[in-house]
């Protein structure tokens, strides 16, 4: 298998935003059935999005980060908190270090903003994912979207 080409950039312009929405409704609305109305939210218009571009233009992931205030209202009000969310990967690309990449990207936009950790809600099937790139199970377990959800946090 060759190896896969691709770049992580923060998505600051329309076009790339738009890739981000279309890898989030392939992955959360239709591969795991959130509702529309769940998946996409005000969050979208602060939040700094990541996104993995292949060679050709074709995207294969995506991921947002939450910091300042918006972060804070999903993390309990800590200022020094980021809220990684939304991380998604392309079926194509799963497995090929994309969704790694991804992660490290948004690390790096949380240090950026002088942020001190970051908090996720992790699906339950991917928190071996997380706990490899050195993030923390806390708390109960939870349903978010009907999923299994486990809280996370990697000080930075």
């Amino acid at each position: 298998m060759s190896r896969l080409s691709y770049t992580v950039r923060v998505a600051e312009d329309p076009a790339d935003r738009e890739m981000c929405f279309a890898v989030r409704k392939q992955v959360f609305v239709v591969e795991q059935g959130v509702p529309e109305d769940l998946e996409y939210d005000a969050y979208d218009a602060v939040a700094v999005h990541v996104l993995a571009v292949r060679h050709d233009g074709v995207a294969l992931g995506t991921g947002r980060l939450l910091y300042g205030s918006e972060a804070a209202e999903k993390v309990g009000g800590d200022l020094t908190l980021g809220s990684l969310g939304r991380l998604a990967v392309a079926e194509e690309a799963r497995g090929l270090g994309v969704g790694v990449a991804l992660v490290r990207a948004i690390e790096d936009a949380a240090r950026t903003r002088g942020l001190a950790a970051v908090d996720l809600h992790a699906q339950t099937h991917a928190l071996g994912f997380y706990e490899r790139l050195g993030y923390e199970p806390y708390g109960p377990e939870y349903l978010e979207a009907g999923i299994p959800h486990q809280g996370m946090r990697r000080a930075l």
